[in-house]
Parts: structure tokens; C-alpha cells; sequence
């Protein structure tokens, strides 16, 4: 997985190609590599590690073609060394790949039965010599592509480069995201629109199965039978070009910072604060005859589908069965027949989520996606899409998606809320004045960065760090545990502030940070008593929480910050943002890689 780009131009690829994939950096990678076409022939230049070793290879070799491909490499099969990073070629064809061939053992064990060598450890190289077997058995590379597809099992995007065919690439999906680009540059294919943006007007996005055919003027598009068929192209929408980090020192830091505004959009399109209602929403289902909701997801958007949990049968009444996506899918749970199924995901491609997905749709369920890529496969697919209008996220760790992806759940459970009753009209207008506030309360933690980030030397120095929350909060644990493990690297748990007694508790002592989440809501007198256990115990204890719930606890804290008040149904939105900042400052002052953490990746394309 991670990053492909393909280019066919009338002026030399690669410093296009490099630039481009520059721009999926975000997705996490650990080797890159171009392969164009010189006079007419494959040549190819890789590197270990970051871009700038490859254009330090460019640099020394450089390449001229006008046609070429380009990957940066995130090691599934086989460790991240130049022989194993893309592209994979034989004399005839050279391929990038994103996904998993689930099958590549016994395709090589064929090959090397007939005698194939092969030069890597990785999956993709089967791919390579299965079309190179075909074209000399005297096929076109079109025909020898379309007769090795269904050999393949497991989730792929490809696109290949052909020897002596300076006007052609063809590219395929199943299972993993690719586009093609139009302008007047050229024809582009690429893992998204980010890829493309400061290459193409339009984009075409490949349906499951899809083959596009590739001339520099002219594009033919194959459904998985091969059968030729017309896709739709859209223009490449402007915020796709917003990637730049402006005065920040990371992307990350950018995108803490830009939560005011883009949670106020979020809001702003599913709230009409001038009258006091919810914008109207259309849902192909009945909120008063469903049974369930079910949600699934990974990562962070399952945090955010956790607190959804807790908003649907409190203020819905609609039980939630919730589980991790790569969990979900395998125990086959039953599921309603007038049941709703709620997939969360940043890119709308996470693999693990879109299985589920395609899995509840076979068991007639009502499928609505929370996505913040509305051209996404996942968008594509779902009955229902609720944007989340965050706007482009590079980091690898997810701050301002999470954010919007929980205000765009609040506001779909409100909808719920007042479909099923148990919102009433009179409270209704209440609740919207404090969703509209939040916006504001979250600047106003951002403008006290510099307190969290005096606290983030408590916690440098740590083996290990405890989050504990109740309710709402325990979901948000989770999430502050998650940050600091994804970019600072030091083990975290995230734990509902109740179980701590039977047995986490062991692991508490002096060495031993343990984080407090304490809004003022109803279970805030039983997470005082769960933080009085840990002060008995010697743990360094840092509050966050407002001013009722840290004046009320009662422990000589290493280090508090105080929150602004308001209604805990809305603090999941309001918490989230210190533990960011402090996640961040963390990573900071340890020297860590913030936007690019090791053997991470954005968009997990891959199971």
C-alpha cells in the first residue's frame, strides 16, 4: 500500500512524478522508486527510505521519460529495502501495487516451478511475471493484464508500464482506491486526488473491478468483465491543492489549529441556528422503525463511533452494538432485519471498514457512511453519506477528523433524537445554542497551547502512561492513549476509570503518569474516588477537567488544565483537543517524526 502515481506527458515524468508522490507522503511510507521509459525501455530507480533518497538517486541517474510510474512503498511483505520497494520489473512490464495478493505464495511457487527467478520478498513481484508469462506467449499487454486479473485474491491497485509502448498504462483496481486524471498536461492515474491535484482538471474514479486503458489522449474504461463501459469524471475539488503547512512546524500542529473552522462548518451544515432547528436531512430508512444501529470502524473512528454509542441510547433510545472493523466482519454477528449500519472513516477506502460494510449490505441492513472523502469507494457504496467537511488531513494521526466525525455523529443522532421522540421541541434549541458554542471554546483552548504544552515534560520521561475517563470520556481515554502511542511512541492504555480497581491499579506508582479526564456530568463524583485511588497509590496525576471537577477532587495534582464548562453531551468534542496538543508536544520535545510516525500509514487500505 500507500502511494502510486502514473504520468503520460509530452515533457519528462519524473520530477512530476517525485512531486506528486511528495504529496501522499502523509500516507506513511518506508521506500519509493520511478520507472520510466528511456528510448523506448524500462528503467527504473529505487531507494530506502524517505523521498529524498530517491531524488538523491535521481540526481545521480536521472531519467528523461515522458511516460513513467512512481510508489512509495509501505512494507507489507517483506522488509522496506530498495530490492523490495516499487516498482517490481521484468524486460517487458514494470508494476506498482497497492493491497495484498492473499495468494502470492502459490502463484510463486508455479512460476518457480517453471523457472522464474524472483528478486524480492514481496507479493507484487508475482504480478509482474504472471503478465510478463502472457505477453510472450504473444498477448498484448492489454489482453495478458485482463487474463491474470481473476488469478489474483486479495485487494489490489495496479498500474503497469510497458516496454517499448511509450503511449500506454493501464491500471486496475479491486478492493484499493485509483483514479485517473484528465487536463491538459497529459492522462494521470493515482492512489487519489491529492496525488493528482497539481496535475489534473478532472478525475475518474475506478469502480470495483474497473480497468482504465491509458493514452496520453484518450482513456478506455473495462468493468471486471472486460466489457467496456463509461464512468463518470468530476473536477478535482480546490481544497484537494490546501496540503501546505503555512507557519507551522508540522501538519499535525496545522490541523489542531484549523478545528475552530472546521468544526463550525460541520455544524453549520447540519444546523440552522437562525430558526433553531436541524437542517433537513433525507435517510432512506425510518428512525422510529429501526431495531439497531451498528457501527464499525478502526482506530480513531471507532473512538468515534464509542462515544456515538453512548449518544444513540441516551438520547435516542437505539441500542448500539459497536465493534472494530477487522473484528466485526469474522464472527458474522446477526444482525436485524430493519437494522442500520454506521461505518466511519476518514479516506472512506480503510479496508477493514468497507468489508464490513459490503457485509451488512448482504444482510439487508440500511448502510449510512460518516466520510470525509465524499468520491471515496465507501461514499460510493452506502445508502446514505453524512460528510464530515474536514478538509484534507496529512498527518498521519487523525485530530480535525475526529472532531468533525463526532460532530457530524452528534448532529445525525439529534436527527434520531427528534424523528423518535425522545428529543422534545422545547429542548431542542438549548442543545443547538451549546453545539454552536463549541467552535469558540475549542479556540480558546488553542490559545492556551502553551499551558499543555508545559505539561507534556511530565509525561516525556514515562515508560508507560494511564488515561482513565468515565462514560464519554473513557472513549476519549482511548484516544488521548492512541495519540501518544501513534506519534510519541510510548506505551499508553486508555481505561474506563471503574475497572481500574480490578487490575490495572498494580501498575500504578511514582514513575507512572496517569491522565484524568473530569467533566462535570453525572458520573463525576464516582471518577473522583477512582482518582483518589491513584493519588493513594503515588501516581503522577494530571487533571483535565473543568473547574467543578478539579476543584472537587481533592489530590495534590503534578498538573491540571482547566476546561470551560458546558454540557457533557458535548465534551468528547471539547476533551479531544488537549490530549492532542498534548500528544503533540510530547512527540515534539522527544525529536519523533510527528506527521510521518514509523510503521504507520493514513489510509490502510491493506487487512
Amino acid at each position: 500500500m500507500c502511494g502510486i502515481v502514473g504520468i503520460i506527458s509530452r515533457e519528462a515524468v519524473a520530477p512530476r512524478i517525485v512531486s506528486a508522490l511528495r504529496r501522499l507522503e502523509y500516507r506513511g511510507y518506508d521506500s519509493a522508486g520511478i520507472a520510466t521509459l528511456e528510448s523506448g525501455h524500462l528503467a527504473r530507480r529505487r531507494a530506502q527510505g524517505k523521498l529524498s533518497c530517491l531524488e538523491e538517486t535521481l540526481h545521480a541517474a536521472p531519467l528523461q521519460g515522458y511516460i513513467g510510474i512512481g510508489h512509495t512503498r509501505w512494507a507489507t511483505h517483506g522488509k522496506p529495502t530498495e530490492a523490495n520497494a516499487h516498482p517490481h520489473a521484468s524486460d517487458v512490464v514494470a508494476v506498482v501495487h497497492n493491497g495484498i495478493i492473499e495468494n502470492f505464495r502459490q502463484l510463486r511457487r508455479g512460476l518457480e516451478a517453471e523457472g522464474v527467478r524472483f528478486e524480492s520478498e514481496t507479493d507484487t513481484e508475482v504480478v509482474t511475471h504472471l503478465v510478463s508469462r502472457q505477453m510472450r506467449s504473444g498477448l498484448t499487454p492489454k489482453e495478458a493484464v485482463l487474463s491474470i486479473l481473476p488469478s489474483l485474491r486479495g485487494a489490489f491497485a495496479l498500474v503497469f508500464l510497458f516496454d517499448g509502448n511509450d503511449d500506454l498504462l493501464i491500471g486496475a483496481r479491486r478492493g484499493s482506491p485509483l483514479a485517473v486524471g484528465h487536463g491538459a498536461g497529459g492522462s494521470f492515474l493515482g492512489s487519489d486526488a491529492l496525488a493528482l491535484a497539481s496535475l489534473a482538471e478532472h478525475i475518474t474514479y475506478l469502480e470495483e473491478g474497473d480497468v482504465a486503458v491509458v493514452h496520453l489522449d484518450l482513456v478506455e474504461f473495462l468493468d471486471s468483465a472486460g466489457r467496456p463501459v463509461t464512468r463518470k469524471s468530476h473536477a478535482i475539488a480546490t481544497e484537494s491543492l490546501l496540503v501546505e503547512k503555512g507557519h507551522y512546524s508540522h501538519f499535525m500542529a496545522k490541523e489542531i489549529h484549523e478545528q475552530p473552522d472546521v468544526i463550525a462548518k460541520t455544524i453549520a451544515t447540519y444546523v440552522d441556528f437562525a430558526n433553531s432547528r436541524l437542517e433537513p436531512l433525507e435517510t432512506p430508512f425510518d428512525w422510529k422503525s429501526l431495531e439497531q444501529v451498528t457501527i464499525s470502524a478502526c482506530g480513531t473512528a471507532y473512538y468515534a463511533g464509542l462515544v456515538a454509542k453512548y449518544w444513540f441510547e441516551k438520547l435516542a433510545g437505539l441500542p448500539v452494538q459497536i465493534d472494530v472493523a477487522s473484528e466485526f466482519r469474522y464472527r458474522e454477528p446477526p444482525m436485524p432485519r430493519n437494522g442500520l449500519m454506521l461505518v466511519i472513516s476518514q479516506s472512506g477506502e480503510t479496508a477493514d471498514t468497507l468489508a464490513c460494510l459490503r457485509f451488512a449490505k448482504s444482510r439487508s441492513q440500511h448502510v449510512c457512511a460518516v466520510l470525509n472523502v465524499r468520491t471515496s469507494t465507501m461514499a460510493r457504496e452506502s445508502d446514505m453519506v453524512v460528510p464530515i467537511h474536514a478538509g484534507p488531513e496529512i498527518g498521519v494521526a487523525s485530530t480535525k477528523a475526529f472532531t468533525c466525525q463526532l460532530a457530524a455523529l452528534l448532529a445525525l443522532v439529534l436527527h434520531a433524537g427528534c424523528a423518535r421522540g425522545t428529543i422534545s421541541d422545547s429542548e431542542l434549541p438549548q442543545l443547538l445554542d451549546e453545539f454552536a458554542a463549541l467552535p469558540e471554546l475549542v479556540r480558546g483552548i488553542l490559545l492556551r497551547e502553551g499551558e499543555v504544552k508545559s505539561i507534556a515534560g511530565e509525561i516525556a520521561d514515562a515508560g508507560t502512561v494511564i488515561y482513565l475517563g468515565r462514560g464519554t470520556s473513557f472513549a476519549l481515554a482511548l484516544e488521548g492513549a492512541l495519540k501518544l502511542k501513534e506519534i510519541s511512541y510510548i506505551h499508553a492504555e486508555g481505561l474506563p476509570a471503574g475497572e481500574l480497581k480490578h487490575g490495572p491499579i498494580a501498575l500504578i506508582d511514582q514513575r507512572v503518569p496517569v491522565v484524568v479526564l473530569l467533566p462535570s456530568d453525572e458520573v463525576l463524583e464516582k471518577t473522583i474516588s477512582n482518582v483518589q485511588e491513584v493519588a493513594a497509590r503515588g501516581g503522577r496525576i494530571v487533571l483535565i477537567g473543568d473547574e467543578k471537577g478539579i476543584g472537587n477532587c481533592g489530590v495534590q495534582a503534578t498538573a491540571c488544565f482547566e476546561m470551560p464548562r458546558l454540557g457533557s453531551l458535548f465534551a468528547p468534542i471539547l476533551y479531544a483537543v488537549p490530549l492532542q496538543l498534548l500528544a503533540f508536544h510530547v512527540a515534539v520535545l522527544l525529536g519523533r517524526d510527528v506527521d510521518q510516525p514509523r510503521n504507520l500509514a493514513k489510509s490502510v487500505t491493506v487487512e
